[in-house]
């Protein structure tokens, strides 16, 4: 009569360690990729909520300031907010985050909102490296 098994056999262990570092090894640069863009795209919705406050300062006559605008500084997402006037007559102007902890990627980069006066539109740029942009940065951001 034969004693029945009573564990796993070395092999059985190795494969099963095999398939484990096989998954973390597609997981964990996927994850570190997801937190960066998360990461970057709150950092960019934070200094964006800002464009409206802007352009309503503009239009009540009142050159927009960081305060006014409605940017705290040492968030969660930017550890500097700034509004910044680029003309004399304040019409153009930069709203810049620099984002706060996260993933290296990401971690003290600058999100940079640009107004100009002529049609006030606004175009978003940042100082990612020019790999990361196109998988971090969001499409509205590419600059």
């Amino acid at each position: 009569m034969q004693r029945a098994q009573q564990g796993f056999t070395l092999i059985e262990l190795m494969i099963v360690v095999a398939i484990i570092g096989i998954l973390a090894a597609v997981a964990i640069p996927s994850y570190q990729n997801y937190t960066a863009k998360s990461k970057f795209t709150a950092a960019q919705a934070e200094v964006a909520a800002g464009k409206t406050a802007f352009d309503a300062s503009l239009n009540d006559g009142v050159p927009p300031t960081t305060a006014l605008v409605g940017f705290k500084q040492g968030t969660a997402n930017c550890t500097t907010n700034v509004v910044t006037l680029v003309a004399a007559d304040g019409t153009d102007g930069t709203m810049i985050c620099t984002i706060n902890g996260g993933p290296a990627t990401v971690a003290g980069k600058k999100i940079t909102y640009t107004r100009t006066a002529a049609d006030g539109s606004w175009v978003c740029s940042s100082d990612l490296a020019a790999g990361d942009k196109a998988t971090l940065g969001s499409k509205s951001c590419q600059g």
